[in-house]
């Protein structure tokens, strides 16, 4: 079932997603079409991201760079310093000694929260990292201690989302 957004009287508050450093152009058309799905309304590509001008980025997306805003940044730091001093809360999804467990997270549904991807293979910047609120995990049990980023997201986005 469909839920429209219009019947909400609350206000809720703006969410958004920086993607730092990510190399794969089939990840990021995915976050794409999740960050739509899940109700973000804005993608910051950062560092090396590829944009929706790369082909695999638009095939994977399906027409979501169309219907999200996005927009490119060389300096990620920058960016989040610039969205915190707008009153934006930061988050990261990233295995840290610091992190919880994204299911025990506490959102409120007035702020407008960033939660920034880090690159596949080495994760969240440590310097975006000291900017962060709070940083956040997906618990897993199997041998493999992560998923590819795109999945990632789009099991963050529906936890984080419960709180809406």
């Amino acid at each position: 079932m469909r839920r429209d957004k219009s019947s909400s009287q609350q206000k809720v508050g703006r969410r958004a997603v920086l993607l730092d450093n990510i190399r794969s152009a089939w990840n990021v058309g995915s976050i794409f079409r999740s960050a739509d799905g899940f109700g973000f309304e804005h993608v910051y590509l950062c560092g090396i991201t590829p944009t929706p001008e790369n082909e695999a980025v638009k095939k994977t997306s399906l027409g979501a760079e169309d219907s999200i805003p996005w927009s490119y940044h060389k300096n990620s730091v920058e960016l989040v310093q610039n969205l915190k001093s707008d009153a934006w809360k930061v988050y990261a999804l990233e295995e840290d000694k610091r992190a919880i467990e994204i299911g025990k997270q506490v959102l409120l549904n007035t702020e407008s929260c960033l939660f920034i991807l880090g690159n596949e293979v080495i994760g969240v910047d440590e310097e975006l990292l000291s900017l962060c609120n709070e940083v956040f995990y997906i618990p897993m049990q199997g041998e493999k201690r992560s998923l590819n980023v795109a999945i990632a997201f789009s099991v963050a986005a529906f936890a984080l989302g419960q709180n809406r």
